[in-house]
């Protein structure tokens, strides 16, 4: 009898060990979750893809958020299909990174802002690019996107995940014209957001602005604006800048800063790179140079490469890491 027993509790004590060594595994890979959420600011669904670190689901842990902007033509999946920042994430949590929850919204085209006139929308529906989707989503009624994410979408996240929800514990990042919404929401809204991230954004929005608006740094698009002016780029963009100087320097970077520092704001930080070889440089050294003239600190870096997937899938661990570290 004592034997049996003996067996009995050494197994018992086997199952008991085994179920709290299997408790303790923490997955080392991620989980990417389709969402959707009416926006009252937009006046319609939107989709939005999130990231959920590897030790989400299995901990009562509450995590940063690192909202990531699409650039024009783009949608919500081109940071995780293109970008593959799902499989980064991955290894950085697993080399020692702090975990963090990424939000991918989608923005259209929209340059992240409120459009300085309401659009044609019957005219939208009948022009629907290919790349656009669904048109009761892309074609908005009211297109303030930069009150869609500040308001909508972050209330969402912080209302259906576990999130720190504070100013402290969420940032911003960007590519292209995800990277001028990145730096605009951020210091458009400084109270909500403690940093943003620009790769190769048009940061420096005023050298696309019509003729006339101030003179552009040398090395910009001004070169080619004419012809820019005319496609997709240009098109989008005075769509939701409009075509008079006050709407463009209201919506540019730099004066969104001038206007926080003189409200008393506790100004994000601030960081931004660009390929060498990106259109897009000139601006972002202008934008640099406009930082530094007013003594702010930021962390700006210029890489081998231009304005493509390539160059971003090499650089997102770089605002990724940078993001985590500030929003500890």
């Amino acid at each position: 009898m004592n034997r049996r027993l003996q067996v009995v509790v050494s197994l018992s004590s086997c199952l008991v060990a085994c179920g709290q060594l299997e408790g303790q595994i923490v997955p080392t890979r991620g989980t990417i979750v389709t969402d959707s959420l009416w926006s009252y600011a937009l006046g319609t669904h939107k989709h939005v893809v999130v990231y959920l670190p590897p030790s989400y689901e299995g901990s009562r842990t509450r995590f940063p958020v690192a909202y990531y902007l699409h650039g024009l033509t783009g949608n919500e999946t081109n940071w995780v299909k293109a970008g593959r920042l799902d499989a980064t994430m991955d290894s950085l949590v697993a080399a020692g990174m702090r975990e963090m929850i990424v939000v991918m919204p989608d923005g259209d085209d929209s340059w992240w802002m409120t459009f300085n006139s309401l659009p044609d929308v019957p005219a939208c529906r009948r022009a629907l690019p290919a790349y656009a989707g669904d048109a009761d989503s892309f074609c908005v009624p009211w297109p303030h996107y930069d009150d869609y994410i500040a308001y909508d979408l972050v209330r969402f996240v912080d209302g259906k995940y576990r999130t720190r929800a504070d100013r402290a514990h969420r940032g911003l990042a960007g590519l292209s014209m995800g990277g001028f919404g990145a730096m605009m929401l951020a210091l458009q809204y400084p109270q909500l957001f403690s940093a943003a991230a620009s790769h190769s954004g048009v940061v420096w929005p005023l050298e696309w602005a019509p003729d006339g608006v101030l003179s552009r740094p040398v090395g910009s698009v001004d070169s080619t604006w004419r012809r820019i002016r005319a496609g997709g780029e240009g098109k989008s963009m005075l769509a939701a800048f409009g075509r008079d100087t006050a709407a463009w320097f209201a919506r540019d970077p730099a004066h969104l800063l001038d206007r926080a520092k003189s409200r008393g704001a506790e100004l994000p930080a601030l960081k931004a790179d660009c390929g060498t070889s990106d259109p897009f440089v000139a601006g972002n050294r202008a934008f640099r140079d406009q930082l530094r003239a007013r003594g702010v600190a930021f962390d700006y870096a210029e890489f081998p490469g231009g304005h493509d997937w390539k160059y971003w899938r090499e650089h997102v661990a770089e605002s990724l890491r940078w993001l985590a570290e500030r929003m500890r």
